[in-house]
């Protein structure tokens, strides 16, 4: 990369903010979405593949909501039938009827029974619809993954994609499974209670109602105070979770230059900022639920005081109006109060799931977004085939730069006019200082980037005519920053050609110099490399990595100082091997030590994008120009 193309991207990175606080971040409680109606209808879009499972469930959803609701009025009617019996009896006349306090029973088993199944049966069709949908979003985000630009990665933090694949579509799949149901469940007992409140006695009911708006008041009070503090524990949590993750990452740096303290200090200053906001957040939640039983146990002393009055009188004189019949049974007021007490947590959890429902609707926004992003240009619907049904290369190997023009910012261009015409089968060493843009021609030549002008050529096809999957099938490359993966040296080998024989791999690995380090471990080829492969050297690793692409048998070869990390002898036992792999074929060194590419074909000296000069090593010598300062001076001392 050139300097132009560094000082871009770290501008990029300083605009967005430190990685690890912005790639831990994700919608937390109390976060809202800035376009909720726009990003709920994409939601609910998903949901019509489920619509008749969604049906069913709130079918049952509401089915055992109103058995529930039943169940009081019927208890409270088996009470009466039991007090009615205990005052005839002690008057002298008929006792109490158990046969039908027992029906009654039976019947009220079998509502809750069906209530039991009913809630157990939608639940499991939640359950089944709110996975399904997460495995949906979640292939679609892995699919988009592959489809982005890698520009979009130059600008974006891996911990934020990542958090939009896990942390955001749990949050998603939890609130469908939970709230959705939650929501028409308890909406349904706020209108199924109010109902049979006002059936049972429309006096007690209105006694009961005055506090409702004092409940509700407290609770949007509470809610509304506790998002903020939401928001903030859960920025805090991230700032924590970042820090950990980058000083576990760099601890060996940190030990380096001795500055434990320095990372404890800092890690104490984020975790007091999650505890200042945590304490607060869960103190003014769990404030909700003491407030409105507060309230509710206002109502049933009122409620009370009423229903033992109507249950003696059954005339009510008030405001100077006579109101007959309101009198009511003693099961009644038993049920009444049960009523009470379940009417304000159906408000309070409606809340709750509203607050959820904001937090579901963040979460969603940041996925859709992710979705949304635009992909890299599409390819053409009948591009050229580079291989035939055996995998054999169609094309030849030679490469052609046609005044690439390109930049990673369409403002700021970085290569202006790059033309160069390579032979089939040429060994091409590429050099100049660091920021030079050697790695992001290769990166353009392989398509990771589209350009800004110009055309490159393989063959005698423009690359925009094939695929990117078959063009680049037709390179290996060894990169300096060496990519290993969690499983074994074998898997790691074979990931350039996954159907190779056991045989194809040993050979590779011999050839590579890998076959001997690799015999020394104790499961040899079968040994386990952990997340950052570091129960190997860095020039272990290297190595892997170009006995893998050896595998590869490629058409197109760069190697981007791809002995970088290995020691001089090594160096040249790898060189030899490397030079018996590119005969034949079309081949990209880029190196700073120049003294490992004098038997180049071609040499190509780059400067700020810009091809300086172009020849062998003996005539770039003798020019004496920018390539033989560039040369003498690694053999300079500075005194």
């Amino acid at each position: 990369m050139s300097k132009t193309e560094n000082n871009q991207q770290t501008n990029m990175i300083q605009k967005r903010g430190p990685g690890p606080m912005r790639g831990m971040g994700q919608a937390g409680p109390g976060e809202k979405a800035k376009d909720f109606k726009g990003t709920m209808k994409k939601l609910l879009s998903y949901f019509k593949a489920y619509r008749w499972m969604i049906i069913v469930a709130i079918i049952f959803t509401i089915a055992s909501t109103c058995f529930t609701i039943l169940g009081p009025k019927i208890l409270g009617d088996a009470t009466t039938l039991l007090a009615e019996g205990l005052t005839g009896k002690a008057s002298g006349s008929a006792g109490i009827d158990f046969d039908a306090i027992f029906d009654i029973m039976v019947t009220l088993l079998g509502l809750y029974l069906a209530s039991l199944v009913f809630s157990y049966v939608q639940g499991f069709i939640m359950a089944k619809v709110s996975q399904d949908l997460s495995y949906r979003l979640r292939n679609n985000l892995a699919e988009k993954i592959n489809n982005l630009p890698l520009s979009y990665y130059d600008k974006t933090t891996h911990g934020d994609v990542l958090s939009r694949i896990t942390n955001d579509v749990d949050t998603i799949s939890i609130s469908l499974q939970q709230s959705l149901p939650s929501m028409l469940s308890n909406i349904i007992l706020i209108f199924g209670i109010g109902y049979m409140m006002f059936s049972i006695s429309w006096m007690m009911c209105i006694v009961a109602l005055v506090l409702m708006p004092i409940s509700i008041t407290l609770v949007m009070i509470v809610t509304k105070r506790s998002q903020k503090y939401f928001s903030a524990q859960q920025k805090s949590l991230a700032l924590v979770n970042g820090h950990i993750e980058e000083m576990y990452g760099g601890h060996l740096i940190i030990k380096a230059f001795n500055r434990e303290e320095a990372s404890v200090k800092k890690f104490n200053e984020y975790n007091d900022e999650l505890l200042n906001s945590a304490w607060r957040s869960q103190f003014l939640s769990g404030l909700m639920m003491p407030l409105t039983q507060f309230a509710g146990n206002i109502g049933y002393v009122l409620v009370c005081l009423v229903g033992g009055y109507l249950a003696i009188h059954n005339d009510v004189v008030l405001l100077g109006i006579t109101f007959t019949g309101v009198g009511i049974a003693i099961g009644d007021i038993q049920a009444f109060i049960q009523y009470v007490r379940q009417f304000n947590q159906p408000i309070a959890q409606v809340a709750q799931v509203m607050n959820m429902l904001q937090s579901t609707a963040a979460a969603s926004e940041r996925v859709f977004e992710f979705l949304e992003e635009q992909e890299e240009v599409k390819e053409e619907s009948n591009p050229v085939h580079l291989f035939d049904e055996k995998g054999n290369a169609l094309v030849s190997g030679s490469v052609t730069f046609e005044n690439v023009k390109f930049g990673y910012d369409s403002n700021n261009i970085i290569i202006n006019d790059f033309s160069m015409h390579v032979k089939d089968g040429q060994k091409i060493a590429i050099v100049g200082p660091t920021g030079a843009g050697k790695t992001t021609i290769m990166k353009l030549l392989m398509r990771f980037y589209e350009l800004n002008g110009g055309a490159i050529y393989i063959g005698n096809k423009n690359i925009k005519h094939y695929t990117r999957k078959e063009l680049r099938g037709l390179f290996g490359m060894v990169l300096q920053e060496t990519s290993l993966f969690s499983g074994s040296i074998m898997e790691n080998l074979r990931y350039s050609k996954l159907d190779a024989t056991e045989e194809e791999v040993l050979e590779a690995a011999k050839v590579a110099h890998v076959d001997h380090f690799v015999r020394t471990l104790e499961a040899g080829y079968e040994t386990i490399l952990n997340e950052d492969s570091s129960n190997i050297s860095a020039g272990q690793k290297q190595l892997l990595t170009i006995a893998r692409a050896f595998l590869a048998n490629p058409k197109v070869l760069i190697l981007d100082e791809a002995t970088s990390n290995i020691d001089t002898r090594t160096e040249v036992l790898i060189q030899k091997g490397m030079d018996a792999l590119m005969q034949g074929r079309t081949s990209f060194v880029i190196a700073h030590r120049l003294s490992t590419i004098k038997n180049a074909d071609l040499i190509i000296v780059l400067n700020e994008g810009d091809i300086v000069e172009i020849g062998n090593h003996e005539d770039l010598l003798e020019k004496k120009g920018f390539y033989e300062s560039l040369y003498n001076s690694q053999f300079d001392l500075e005194v």
